[in-house]
């Protein structure tokens, strides 16, 4: 069993194996930015049964994806400046998945849910 810890401070996202007596970086750790290998202020975070990686990267308004592995995500909601646009997140802070694969993310700033697929988005 493994525990995802979103560091904040830190600006990475952490993978606790139970027993482990230090985390793992799986996403993020390059410092603080906006770059594919960096997170700023990173939120909720979420992980799939593939071992993929969901982050809620609130400083960079977007939501990002790190595959098992990857050294670097990508961005597949937001990343389009901060906003009230239907494409764009102002200060995401959680996000979850549904059943069908649908994506659901808290735009704090922006005071709404949205709903993604993110297949379309990828």
């Amino acid at each position: 069993h493994s525990v995802y810890v979103s560091d904040w401070e830190n600006d990475r996202v952490m993978k606790w194996v139970e027993g482990a007596k230090q985390g793992i970086v799986v996403a993020g750790g390059q410092g603080q930015g906006n770059g594919l290998t960096q997170l700023y202020c990173p939120q909720g975070v979420v992980v799939d049964q593939l071992g993929t990686v969901y982050v809620a990267d609130q400083g960079n308004d977007r939501i990002m994806r790190w595959p098992k592995g990857a050294t670097q995500g990508s961005a597949i909601v937001g990343g389009n400046g901060r906003g009230g646009q239907s494409n764009q997140l102002y200060g995401p802070v959680g996000l979850s998945f549904d059943r069908h694969g649908n994506l659901y993310v808290v735009d704090y700033g922006n005071h709404r849910v949205q709903e993604f697929n993110i297949d379309s988005n990828a």
